[in-house]
């Protein structure tokens, strides 16, 4: 039993560390921009996130 927590714990362990190579070992590193503001091209094609379309349809600044 404790041999698979411990395995489990480290898999866990090696995964974090191969998905934050980036943010840990590159100076200034960070997490890339997942949010759909972050989108350049959806951007410039006018979409945004659903809740800032909902308080700007609420605030009627455009209607949908």
């Amino acid at each position: 039993m404790w041999r698979v927590v411990f395995l489990a714990v480290l898999f866990v362990g090696i995964a974090v560390l191969l998905l934050g190579i980036r943010v840990f070992f590159v100076k200034g590193g960070k997490f890339p921009n997942s949010h759909i503001e972050g989108n350049k091209a959806l951007r410039d094609k006018g979409i945004c996130c659903a809740a800032r379309q909902d308080s700007m349809s609420r605030n009627k600044s455009i209607k949908f």
